[in-house]
């Protein structure tokens, strides 16, 4: 989880096995997905998205069908970078990434309380990220 990108070789050398075991154990784990995927974490501040919030999402409605229409939606607003369902007094937990709080403010009117059966949020806004 810490690099993604060592060589088959690196690899070798850091676990005490040779290429061969390591490399089809790299592509069993792949393929019965415990490695989803891998990608590049990007710095949204240097991006110019600095402002970080989390949004307690209630619905008012949490049968499957609306539950399903929601995280359709979700999935469409390219500001949100993370959704999670929860269980706690809130449905969902958002992880929302702009440019200023401004950004931030018009995505929360036209995109977070448009979603489908959005009945009420609360914004918690990051003052500064210690480990992410």
């Amino acid at each position: 989880m810490e690099d993604g990108r060592p060589s088959m070789a690196e690899l070798s050398q850091g676990v005490g096995f040779s290429k061969t075991p390591v490399q089809a154990r790299v592509r069993r784990l792949e393929r019965d997905g415990f490695i989803r995927d891998y990608g590049a974490l990007i710095d949204g501040e240097r991006m110019g998205d600095a402002h970080l919030a989390f949004v307690h999402v209630k619905l008012s409605d949490t049968r499957l069908a609306a539950l399903d229409t929601f995280n359709r939606a979700v999935l469409a607003a390219h500001e949100i970078e993370q959704c999670h369902m929860m269980a706690a007094s809130f449905d969902y937990l958002l992880k929302v990434r702009t440019r200023d709080i401004g950004a931030y403010r018009k995505v929360l009117g036209e995109k977070i309380s448009a979603l489908p059966h959005v009945a009420q949020t609360s914004t918690f806004v990051a003052m500064e990220t210690v480990k992410g």
